[in-house]
Protein backbone atom coordinates (compact mmCIF):
# COMPACT_ATOMS: atom_id res chain seq x y z
CA UNK A 1 0.00 0.00 0.00
CA UNK A 2 1.38 3.38 -1.01
CA UNK A 3 2.17 5.95 1.65
CA UNK A 4 0.13 9.13 1.87
CA UNK A 5 2.25 11.94 0.37
CA UNK A 6 3.48 14.90 2.38
CA UNK A 7 3.45 18.42 0.98
CA UNK A 8 6.75 20.28 0.63
CA UNK A 9 5.52 23.72 1.64
CA UNK A 10 8.83 25.57 1.39
CA UNK A 11 12.47 24.75 0.65
CA UNK A 12 15.83 26.48 0.41
CA UNK A 13 19.45 25.65 -0.35
CA UNK A 14 22.71 27.49 0.27
CA UNK A 15 25.88 25.99 -1.16
CA UNK A 16 28.98 26.88 -3.16
CA UNK A 17 26.74 28.24 -5.94
CA UNK A 18 25.43 30.92 -3.60
CA UNK A 19 22.82 31.65 -0.95
CA UNK A 20 19.25 30.75 -1.86
CA UNK A 21 17.47 28.80 -4.57
CA UNK A 22 17.90 31.38 -7.33
CA UNK A 23 21.69 31.14 -7.22
CA UNK A 24 21.56 27.36 -7.59
CA UNK A 25 18.92 27.48 -10.32
CA UNK A 26 20.90 29.93 -12.43
CA UNK A 27 24.08 27.88 -12.13
CA UNK A 28 22.30 24.60 -12.91
CA UNK A 29 20.77 26.09 -16.03
CA UNK A 30 23.98 27.79 -17.13
CA UNK A 31 26.30 24.84 -16.43
CA UNK A 32 28.44 26.91 -14.06
CA UNK A 33 30.23 25.09 -11.24
CA UNK A 34 30.72 26.31 -7.70
CA UNK A 35 33.94 24.34 -7.29
CA UNK A 36 37.16 26.29 -6.83
CA UNK A 37 40.76 25.46 -6.03
CA UNK A 38 41.21 24.65 -2.37
CA UNK A 39 42.19 27.64 -0.23
CA UNK A 40 40.53 26.49 2.98
CA UNK A 41 42.40 27.84 5.99
CA UNK A 42 44.96 25.36 7.34
CA UNK A 43 44.60 22.86 4.50
CA UNK A 44 47.31 22.49 1.87
CA UNK A 45 45.73 19.67 -0.15
CA UNK A 46 45.73 20.09 -3.90
CA UNK A 47 42.07 19.67 -4.73
CA UNK A 48 38.88 21.55 -5.54
CA UNK A 49 36.27 22.35 -2.90
CA UNK A 50 32.73 23.69 -2.82
CA UNK A 51 33.16 26.50 -0.29
CA UNK A 52 30.36 28.86 0.74
CA UNK A 53 31.59 32.45 0.66
CA UNK A 54 31.39 34.84 3.59
CA UNK A 55 30.76 32.48 6.49
CA UNK A 56 33.33 34.16 8.72
CA UNK A 57 31.29 37.38 8.52
CA UNK A 58 27.96 35.80 9.51
CA UNK A 59 26.86 36.83 13.03
CA UNK A 60 24.46 34.70 15.05
CA UNK A 61 21.74 36.32 17.18
CA UNK A 62 23.19 37.44 20.50
CA UNK A 63 21.13 35.03 22.60
CA UNK A 64 22.55 32.12 20.55
CA UNK A 65 26.19 33.27 20.66
CA UNK A 66 27.33 30.05 22.39
CA UNK A 67 26.42 28.17 19.18
CA UNK A 68 28.97 30.12 17.14
CA UNK A 69 30.87 27.82 14.79
CA UNK A 70 31.18 27.46 11.03
CA UNK A 71 28.41 24.87 10.85
CA UNK A 72 25.87 26.95 12.74
CA UNK A 73 26.82 30.13 10.88
CA UNK A 74 26.12 28.24 7.66
CA UNK A 75 22.84 27.04 9.18
CA UNK A 76 21.83 30.58 10.08
CA UNK A 77 22.73 31.89 6.62
CA UNK A 78 20.68 29.15 5.01
CA UNK A 79 17.62 29.82 7.15
CA UNK A 80 17.50 33.45 5.99
CA UNK A 81 16.91 32.57 2.32
CA UNK A 82 13.78 32.17 0.17
CA UNK A 83 11.34 33.34 2.87
CA UNK A 84 11.86 30.01 4.56
CA UNK A 85 11.67 31.47 8.07
CA UNK A 86 8.34 33.06 7.25
CA UNK A 87 6.99 29.64 6.28
CA UNK A 88 8.25 28.07 9.52
CA UNK A 89 6.75 30.85 11.65
CA UNK A 90 3.43 30.53 9.82
CA UNK A 91 3.45 26.80 10.58
CA UNK A 92 4.29 27.53 14.23
CA UNK A 93 1.34 29.91 14.43
CA UNK A 94 -0.90 27.31 12.82
CA UNK A 95 0.13 24.21 14.78
CA UNK A 96 1.99 25.46 17.83
CA UNK A 97 5.67 25.00 18.61
CA UNK A 98 5.15 21.59 20.22
CA UNK A 99 3.62 20.15 17.06
CA UNK A 100 6.49 20.89 14.68
CA UNK A 101 9.27 18.32 14.52
CA UNK A 102 12.88 19.13 13.67
CA UNK A 103 14.78 16.38 11.86
CA UNK A 104 18.18 17.32 10.50
CA UNK A 105 21.28 15.57 9.17
CA UNK A 106 24.99 16.21 9.47
CA UNK A 107 28.17 14.18 9.37
CA UNK A 108 30.61 16.26 11.42
CA UNK A 109 28.48 19.12 12.78
CA UNK A 110 30.73 21.83 14.28
CA UNK A 111 33.87 19.72 14.60
CA UNK A 112 35.93 22.55 13.12
CA UNK A 113 35.42 24.46 16.37
CA UNK A 114 37.15 21.62 18.21
CA UNK A 115 39.96 21.64 15.66
CA UNK A 116 40.45 25.36 16.30
CA UNK A 117 40.32 24.88 20.08
CA UNK A 118 43.09 22.28 20.03
CA UNK A 119 45.21 24.36 17.66
CA UNK A 120 44.96 27.20 20.16
CA UNK A 121 45.83 24.82 22.96
CA UNK A 122 48.90 23.56 21.10
CA UNK A 123 50.18 27.11 20.78
CA UNK A 124 50.02 27.78 24.52
CA UNK A 125 53.44 27.90 26.16
CA UNK A 126 52.53 27.10 29.77
CA UNK A 127 52.34 23.58 31.15
CA UNK A 128 48.85 23.89 32.61
CA UNK A 129 47.08 23.80 29.27
CA UNK A 130 43.30 23.85 29.16
CA UNK A 131 40.81 24.40 26.40
CA UNK A 132 39.62 27.99 26.10
CA UNK A 133 36.57 29.04 28.11
CA UNK A 134 35.14 30.30 24.81
CA UNK A 135 34.91 26.72 23.52
CA UNK A 136 31.43 25.19 23.91
CA UNK A 137 31.36 21.53 22.90
CA UNK A 138 27.63 21.02 23.47
CA UNK A 139 26.59 23.95 21.28
CA UNK A 140 29.15 23.37 18.50
CA UNK A 141 30.87 19.99 17.98
CA UNK A 142 28.04 17.94 19.47
CA UNK A 143 25.96 16.41 16.69
CA UNK A 144 22.69 17.67 18.20
CA UNK A 145 24.05 21.22 18.19
CA UNK A 146 22.43 21.65 14.78
CA UNK A 147 18.97 20.58 15.92
CA UNK A 148 19.25 22.49 19.18
CA UNK A 149 20.22 25.69 17.37
CA UNK A 150 17.31 25.44 14.93
CA UNK A 151 14.81 24.63 17.66
CA UNK A 152 15.93 27.54 19.82
CA UNK A 153 16.06 29.93 16.88
CA UNK A 154 12.43 29.25 15.96
CA UNK A 155 11.25 28.57 19.52
CA UNK A 156 10.09 25.09 18.64
CA UNK A 157 9.82 22.36 21.27
CA UNK A 158 8.41 19.36 19.46
CA UNK A 159 10.22 16.09 18.74
CA UNK A 160 13.72 16.56 17.36
CA UNK A 161 16.76 14.55 16.46
CA UNK A 162 19.84 14.79 14.27
CA UNK A 163 20.75 11.92 11.96
CA UNK A 164 24.43 11.21 11.31
CA UNK A 165 24.71 8.39 8.79
CA UNK A 166 27.43 10.01 6.71
CA UNK A 167 26.28 10.93 3.19
CA UNK A 168 22.68 9.74 3.59
CA UNK A 169 22.02 11.82 6.72
CA UNK A 170 19.82 14.57 5.26
CA UNK A 171 17.90 12.13 3.07
CA UNK A 172 16.97 9.88 5.97
CA UNK A 173 15.42 12.83 7.83
CA UNK A 174 12.55 12.80 5.31
CA UNK A 175 11.74 9.23 6.35
CA UNK A 176 12.00 10.17 10.03
CA UNK A 177 9.68 13.12 9.52
CA UNK A 178 7.16 11.02 7.63
CA UNK A 179 6.99 8.44 10.41
CA UNK A 180 6.62 11.09 13.11
CA UNK A 181 3.81 12.88 11.28
CA UNK A 182 1.93 9.71 10.34
CA UNK A 183 2.06 8.37 13.90
CA UNK A 184 0.78 11.65 15.32
CA UNK A 185 3.85 12.97 17.12
CA UNK A 186 3.76 16.20 15.10
CA UNK A 187 1.72 17.95 12.43
CA UNK A 188 4.60 19.41 10.43
CA UNK A 189 8.34 18.93 10.23
CA UNK A 190 11.36 21.04 9.45
CA UNK A 191 13.82 18.74 7.71
CA UNK A 192 17.21 19.27 6.14
CA UNK A 193 20.91 19.10 6.76
CA UNK A 194 24.07 21.12 7.17
CA UNK A 195 27.72 20.16 6.76
CA UNK A 196 30.67 22.52 6.65
CA UNK A 197 34.27 22.26 5.55
CA UNK A 198 36.78 21.17 8.16
CA UNK A 199 40.22 19.62 8.26
CA UNK A 200 38.87 16.33 9.55
CA UNK A 201 36.87 15.61 6.41
CA UNK A 202 39.36 17.08 3.94
CA UNK A 203 42.34 15.15 5.29
CA UNK A 204 40.21 12.17 6.28
CA UNK A 205 38.87 11.53 2.78
CA UNK A 206 42.33 12.21 1.40
CA UNK A 207 43.73 9.48 3.66
CA UNK A 208 41.25 7.10 2.03
CA UNK A 209 42.68 8.15 -1.34
CA UNK A 210 39.26 9.38 -2.44
CA UNK A 211 39.99 13.09 -3.03
CA UNK A 212 40.55 14.24 -6.61
CA UNK A 213 43.09 16.91 -7.52
CA UNK A 214 40.79 17.89 -10.40
CA UNK A 215 37.13 18.81 -10.58
CA UNK A 216 35.15 15.64 -9.98
CA UNK A 217 33.79 13.78 -13.02
CA UNK A 218 30.92 11.47 -11.99
CA UNK A 219 30.55 8.44 -14.27
CA UNK A 220 33.67 9.60 -16.09
CA UNK A 221 36.05 7.24 -17.80
CA UNK A 222 39.04 8.66 -15.93
CA UNK A 223 37.29 9.71 -12.71
CA UNK A 224 39.70 10.27 -9.82
CA UNK A 225 37.48 10.83 -6.78
CA UNK A 226 35.47 13.42 -4.90
CA UNK A 227 35.63 17.14 -4.21
CA UNK A 228 34.32 18.05 -0.77
CA UNK A 229 31.77 20.81 -0.40
CA UNK A 230 29.62 22.44 2.25
CA UNK A 231 25.94 23.30 2.21
CA UNK A 232 22.81 24.01 4.21
CA UNK A 233 19.38 22.98 3.03
CA UNK A 234 15.93 22.89 4.58
CA UNK A 235 12.37 21.94 3.71
CA UNK A 236 9.05 22.24 5.54
CA UNK A 237 6.80 19.18 5.33
CA UNK A 238 3.07 19.15 6.06
CA UNK A 239 0.10 16.97 5.25
CA UNK A 240 -1.29 17.54 1.76
CA UNK A 241 -4.38 19.64 1.20
CA UNK A 242 -6.74 20.16 -1.72
CA UNK A 243 -4.60 22.63 -3.63
CA UNK A 244 -3.02 21.38 -6.84
CA UNK A 245 0.48 21.59 -8.24
CA UNK A 246 2.11 20.88 -4.88
CA UNK A 247 5.52 19.29 -4.58
CA UNK A 248 5.17 16.20 -2.44
CA UNK A 249 7.26 13.50 -0.81
CA UNK A 250 5.73 10.43 -2.44
CA UNK A 251 7.99 7.62 -1.31
CA UNK A 252 11.13 6.67 0.54
CA UNK A 253 13.29 3.60 0.80
CA UNK A 254 16.08 2.73 3.21
CA UNK A 255 18.52 -0.15 3.36
CA UNK A 256 21.65 -1.16 5.21
CA UNK A 257 23.84 -3.63 3.40
CA UNK A 258 26.85 -3.33 5.75
CA UNK A 259 29.15 -4.72 3.08
CA UNK A 260 32.21 -2.68 4.05
CA UNK A 261 33.13 0.30 6.24
CA UNK A 262 33.62 2.66 3.29
CA UNK A 263 32.94 0.73 0.07
CA UNK A 264 29.55 -0.28 -1.36
CA UNK A 265 28.73 -3.77 -2.51
CA UNK A 266 30.12 -3.96 -6.07
CA UNK A 267 26.75 -5.06 -7.44
CA UNK A 268 25.02 -2.17 -5.68
CA UNK A 269 22.72 -4.49 -3.75
CA UNK A 270 21.96 -2.05 -0.93
CA UNK A 271 21.43 0.83 -3.35
CA UNK A 272 19.04 -1.26 -5.46
CA UNK A 273 17.08 -2.27 -2.36
CA UNK A 274 16.69 1.38 -1.31
CA UNK A 275 15.47 2.45 -4.76
CA UNK A 276 13.04 -0.45 -5.05
CA UNK A 277 11.73 0.18 -1.54
CA UNK A 278 11.09 3.82 -2.45
CA UNK A 279 9.13 2.76 -5.54
CA UNK A 280 7.16 0.24 -3.50
CA UNK A 281 6.30 2.74 -0.78
CA UNK A 282 5.04 5.18 -3.43
CA UNK A 283 3.08 2.50 -5.26
CA UNK A 284 5.03 3.26 -8.44
CA UNK A 285 6.89 1.39 -11.15
CA UNK A 286 10.30 2.33 -12.50
CA UNK A 287 8.76 3.86 -15.64
CA UNK A 288 6.89 6.37 -13.45
CA UNK A 289 10.19 8.14 -12.67
CA UNK A 290 11.37 10.83 -15.10
CA UNK A 291 14.78 11.54 -13.62
CA UNK A 292 17.30 10.00 -11.21
CA UNK A 293 19.53 12.30 -9.17
CA UNK A 294 22.44 9.95 -8.64
CA UNK A 295 24.57 9.82 -5.52
CA UNK A 296 27.37 9.97 -8.08
CA UNK A 297 30.46 10.76 -6.01
CA UNK A 298 32.95 10.23 -8.89
CA UNK A 299 34.93 7.54 -7.09
CA UNK A 300 35.66 4.35 -9.00
CA UNK A 301 33.80 1.96 -6.71
CA UNK A 302 30.79 4.12 -5.79
CA UNK A 303 29.83 5.10 -9.32
CA UNK A 304 30.29 1.57 -10.63
CA UNK A 305 28.17 0.07 -7.85
CA UNK A 306 25.42 2.66 -8.29
CA UNK A 307 25.41 2.10 -12.03
CA UNK A 308 24.80 -1.60 -11.41
CA UNK A 309 21.98 -0.73 -9.01
CA UNK A 310 20.35 1.66 -11.47
CA UNK A 311 20.50 -0.95 -14.20
CA UNK A 312 18.90 -3.50 -11.86
CA UNK A 313 15.95 -1.27 -10.95
CA UNK A 314 15.52 1.11 -13.92
CA UNK A 315 17.56 -0.20 -16.83
CA UNK A 316 19.12 2.36 -19.16
CA UNK A 317 16.02 4.28 -20.20
CA UNK A 318 15.51 6.66 -17.25
CA UNK A 319 17.54 9.88 -17.49
CA UNK A 320 20.08 10.31 -14.70
CA UNK A 321 22.86 12.63 -13.57
CA UNK A 322 24.98 13.51 -10.59
CA UNK A 323 24.95 17.14 -9.44
CA UNK A 324 28.12 16.93 -7.37
CA UNK A 325 30.00 18.61 -10.20
CA UNK A 326 28.33 21.86 -9.11
CA UNK A 327 28.67 21.76 -5.34
CA UNK A 328 31.13 19.02 -4.54
CA UNK A 329 30.10 16.26 -2.19
CA UNK A 330 28.38 18.05 0.68
CA UNK A 331 28.34 14.87 2.80
CA UNK A 332 25.63 15.15 5.48
CA UNK A 333 23.94 17.92 3.47
CA UNK A 334 24.03 16.04 0.15
CA UNK A 335 20.57 14.49 0.51
CA UNK A 336 18.68 17.74 1.05
CA UNK A 337 20.79 19.66 -1.49
CA UNK A 338 20.03 17.18 -4.24
CA UNK A 339 16.35 16.88 -3.35
CA UNK A 340 16.11 20.65 -3.77
CA UNK A 341 17.95 20.49 -7.09
CA UNK A 342 15.31 18.00 -8.19
CA UNK A 343 12.51 20.29 -7.01
CA UNK A 344 14.04 23.12 -9.03
CA UNK A 345 14.14 20.79 -12.03
CA UNK A 346 10.43 20.02 -11.66
CA UNK A 347 9.42 23.65 -11.28
CA UNK A 348 11.62 24.92 -14.12
CA UNK A 349 11.43 22.07 -16.67
CA UNK A 350 15.00 20.91 -17.09
CA UNK A 351 17.28 18.05 -16.10
CA UNK A 352 20.67 18.95 -14.60
CA UNK A 353 23.54 17.80 -16.78
CA UNK A 354 26.39 15.66 -15.50
CA UNK A 355 28.80 18.57 -15.19
CA UNK A 356 32.58 18.25 -15.79
CA UNK A 357 32.42 14.75 -17.27
CA UNK A 358 33.64 14.64 -20.86
CA UNK A 359 33.62 10.91 -21.58
CA UNK A 360 31.42 8.33 -19.86
CA UNK A 361 33.07 5.17 -18.55
CA UNK A 362 32.33 2.60 -21.29
CA UNK A 363 31.81 -0.12 -18.66
CA UNK A 364 28.80 1.75 -17.26
CA UNK A 365 25.34 1.84 -18.78
CA UNK A 366 23.03 4.31 -17.01
CA UNK A 367 21.38 6.95 -19.22
CA UNK A 368 23.50 9.96 -18.20
CA UNK A 369 22.28 13.47 -19.11
CA UNK A 370 25.19 15.16 -20.86
CA UNK A 371 23.64 18.12 -22.69
CA UNK A 372 21.56 21.12 -21.69
CA UNK A 373 17.83 20.50 -22.08
CA UNK A 374 14.32 21.66 -21.27
CA UNK A 375 12.97 18.24 -20.40
CA UNK A 376 9.85 18.03 -18.27
CA UNK A 377 10.30 16.38 -14.89
CA UNK A 378 7.13 15.44 -13.00
CA UNK A 379 8.69 12.96 -10.61
CA UNK A 380 12.26 12.09 -9.64
CA UNK A 381 14.16 9.78 -7.32
CA UNK A 382 17.15 11.07 -5.38
CA UNK A 383 19.82 8.66 -4.12
CA UNK A 384 22.00 9.13 -1.03
CA UNK A 385 24.30 6.31 0.02
CA UNK A 386 26.41 6.55 3.18
CA UNK A 387 29.44 4.75 4.56
CA UNK A 388 28.72 1.28 5.88
CA UNK A 389 25.86 0.83 3.41
CA UNK A 390 23.46 3.25 5.10
CA UNK A 391 21.30 4.01 2.07
CA UNK A 392 18.26 6.13 1.33
CA UNK A 393 16.28 6.94 -1.81
CA UNK A 394 13.51 9.55 -1.93
CA UNK A 395 10.77 10.08 -4.50
CA UNK A 396 9.49 13.61 -5.00
CA UNK A 397 6.77 14.56 -7.46
CA UNK A 398 4.14 17.07 -8.42
CA UNK A 399 0.61 16.59 -7.18
CA UNK A 400 -2.25 17.31 -9.52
Amino acid sequence: MAIKPLKITSYTTTNALGAGNRASLQALQEGRTGLSQNQFDGCDLKTFVGEVAGLDEVCLPEHLAAFNCRNNRLTYLGLQQDNFSEAVLAARNKYGGRRIGVFLGTSTSGIQQTELAYMELANQANSGKRLSSDYHYTQTHNTFSLGDFVQQYYELNGPAHVVSTACSSSAKVFASAYRHIQTGFCDAALVGGVDSLCLTTLYGFNSLQLVSEQKCTPWGKDRLGINIGEAAGFALLERTDNSSEQLTLQGYGESSDAYHMSTPHPEGRGAAKAMQAALDSAGLNSNDIDYINLHGTATQSNDSAEDNAVMTVFGNTTAASSTKGWTGHTLGAAGITEVIFGCLAIENSFMPVNLNTQEIDPTMNANIVMTKNNNTVNRFISNSFGFGGSNCSLIIGRKG
